[in-house]
């Protein structure tokens, strides 16, 4: 697939929220139609991207790290859009990350020069790919972790068979106890930092850590988590200073889901001699945010940083009341196979009434119990919930935005009065 294709790709209504009678369309048509989702041009249901909000996302955490002496290489599992990738690259960031060499492939393509594979990498399908991309592009960069001595075996193992083979930069990660991957303890550490630094096969550039999946919310208890991990990776990255186990011109510090970066950022710039340390935050889910698990935590980094509002829910999705069963039950023409549930129920935000043009805020007794494939369960108690009539539109937040961007193929972007601007694809 050439660039253009990727980033300009034909969109039809074989993908879903597509309207159904309308022609193949470039991306870049689509803003030109005259569609706005509220006045029912296209089919819901339908997730949707607001793109001022989305604007003000991606140079929100620009600035973060940049006024940190940082630099952003977020996480392109998130959206898996090349569009999105482009903007966040275009917004100023360093690089991208991903989590396969699948992945990887797709924000190549669009053209991301530097890459960090937040993940172990062993198989010799993938390795021989990423030689194959490195001696295609000489002025690509594509760093993956290593976390045991097991897997630089087979590295090793796969280069002694490709005589022509490169080697390849890694950093080193660390883990935490009953976590995922990563060192756990700071001697097996080290011993495999000087095993890596004695291979042909790859070279140290730097160190790795994860904090973001014991984050809580809870100041309390996410500071002391944050500041023992970093402590231990400090710990780490300075015995290998001082052994001269580094290789490279700068040594790579990363770190930094989307709940607690703010308490890495303040750890990713140590003073480590003349070593010239560079610190890549990988947050990804910051380009869209939500209104549910993330809006939470945000409020706890607001409150820590004084950044006032900071980051904001971009991504909608838009569904239709389709029954209305029994007293307190509306069904909802939307499921698991629209919108993320792994984490908590979509949060019902706005409402609009059959054959009006007022928007009103959801009432706070509002709430999606359970989902279907393609039905969700909205109960209340209230005199609005009596008002609901087969038809009326209902726009829902979600939770943790990874799992519904995997939902779409395509999303539009719309401006503030639901008119579509333009759009993106994914590549999952």
């Amino acid at each position: 697939m050439t660039l253009p294709d990727l980033l300009d790709p034909w969109i039809d209504a074989s993908f879903k929220g597509f309207p159904h009678d309308s022609p193949a369309l470039r991306r870049s048509q689509i803003g030109a139609q005259g569609w706005n989702v509220l006045a029912g041009d296209l089919p819901l249901p339908l997730a949707v991207i607001r793109r001022e909000v989305l604007r003000h996302n991606l140079h929100w955490m620009q600035d973060f790290a940049r006024s940190r002496g940082l630099e952003l290489a977020p996480h392109g599992k998130t959206s898996m859009s090349p569009q999105l990738f482009r903007q966040q690259l275009d917004a100023g960031a360093w690089g991208m990350t991903f989590a396969t060499v699948t992945q990887l492939g797709v924000g190549i393509a669009a053209g991301s020069k530097r890459c960090l594979i937040a993940n172990q990498v062993f198989a010799d399908i993938d390795l021989q790919r990423i030689d194959q991309l490195q001696r295609e592009q000489p002025a690509l960069r594509i760093i993956f972790l290593v976390d045991s001595v097991d897997q630089l075996e087979l590295i090793e193992a796969w280069q002694r068979n490709s005589p022509r083979a490169g080697s390849f930069e890694v950093l080193l990660e660390i883990g935490v106890p009953g976590g995922r991957t990563g060192c756990r303890d700071f001697a097996s550490a080290l011993t495999l930092a000087a095993r890596l630094h004695a291979s042909a096969a790859v070279r140290l550039v730097g160190v790795e850590c994860y904090e973001g999946l014991a984050a809580t919310g809870d100041a309390a208890q996410d500071e002391p988590y944050v500041e023992h991990l970093m402590d231990r990776v400090h710990a780490v990255l300075e015995a290998c200073v001082e052994q001269d186990l580094m290789q490279g011109d700068e040594i790579l510090l990363s770190a930094g889901g989307s709940a607690v970066f703010d308490l890495v950022a303040r750890r990713m710039t140590p003073r480590l001699g003349r070593a010239a340390i560079r610190g890549l935050l990988r947050s990804g889910c910051y380009v869209t945010h939500d209104q549910g698990s993330y809006k939470r935590m945000m409020s706890a980094v607001a409150s820590r940083t004084g950044c006032g509002t900071g980051l904001q829910a971009a991504m909608e999705v838009w569904a239709r009341v389709q029954s209305c069963p029994e007293p307190g039950l509306a069904i909802l023409a939307v499921g698991k196979r629209d919108l993320s549930h792994d984490w908590e129920m979509p949060i019902p935000l706005l409402f609009r009434s059959r054959g009006s043009d007022d928007m009103c805020a959801a009432p706070a007794d509002w709430k999606i119990s359970g989902l279907n494939d393609q039905h969700a369960h909205l109960r209340a108690s209230g005199a609005e919930h009596a008002t609901l009539r087969v038809g009326d539109l209902i726009c829902l937040g979600i939770s943790h935005p990874c799992t519904t961007f995997d939902k779409w193929r395509w999303m539009p972007l719309v401006d503030e009065a639901y008119n579509v601007r333009d759009a993106i694809v994914t590549c999952f």
